[in-house]
């Protein structure tokens, strides 16, 4: 069905539409910008999940709303108290100047809007990365090695272990050691260490405060759990932490 168009809306940021968000804010968990309706006086909009593309997500609600004939600040409202996805850069915790994050980002466009969102701010980025399966990493290693090589900055460090699996006969054409081997070829700090928990100890003794940890993948409920038993790692070992 082809709306009329007095119920279509545009948006877009910094550009000419029917909701533009302007001056945009990027805070480490949330962001600000001034929203304009037909380029109206500007309204200030927060939002309680981070990066461009929850800016981008943010106008497109608003712009669905407005479309149903919800008012705009009511609109602007109910979009302020949205916090976030489960597992979706889900702050678990810090001890002792060190971040840990637990991300759902498992694709390449996933882990891309990840990675773009905290390297708008300063510190390392050591991360995890559990692929969700054999048969995901082979249909996608390509864009898999090309996402990681051009967004990791090059004091990050890039982890994998082996992927999910979930028993039965599975083709293991491509792993996480093909993955790994792929990236560092490029130049980035990758390492392929099998085991999970051996994965998360060597990223918490590599911790320095400022760095920031990210657990990602996706199919498996327990990297919450290990996200928040490395955050217990880094605070037990506080004392060397700080003198690292």
């Amino acid at each position: 069905m082809t709306l009329p168009p007095e119920r279509r809306m545009t948006f877009s940021i910094g550009q000419d539409a029917d909701l533009t968000a302007i001056n945009l804010v990027e805070r480490p968990f949330g962001v600000d910008f001034l929203l304009s309706e037909h380029n109206g006086k500007p309204i200030p909009v927060t939002l309680g999940v981070p990066g461009r593309h929850n800016v981008s997500n943010a106008l497109a609600a608003i712009g669905a709303a407005r479309a149903a004939g919800v008012p705009l600040g009511e609109a602007v409202r109910a979009i302020a108290g949205f916090t976030g996805l489960r597992r979706r850069m889900e702050l678990v915790g810090e001890a002792n100047g060190i971040a840990v994050i637990d991300d759902f980002g498992h694709n390449p466009d996933k882990i891309a809007a990840t990675l773009d969102t905290l390297h708008v701010f300063p510190g390392r980025l050591l991360i995890l990365f559990q692929p969700h399966g054999y048969g995901p990493l082979k249909v996608m290693r390509r864009e898999l090695v090309g996402t990681l090589a051009l967004k990791l900055g090059v004091e990050d460090l890039l982890v994998l272990p082996d992927p999910v699996y979930m028993g039965g006969t599975v083709s293991r054409e491509v792993t996480s050691a093909d993955i790994a081997a792929d990236v560092a070829a490029i130049g980035r700090n990758t390492l392929h260490i099998p085991a999970r928990e051996a994965a998360a100890a060597h990223l918490v003794a590599q911790a320095k405060p400022g760095d920031r940890i990210v657990v990602m993948g996706a199919r498996d409920d327990t990297l919450t759990q290990l996200a928040a038993d490395m955050l217990r790692m880094i605070a037990k070992n506080g004392g060397n932490h700080a003198q690292a």
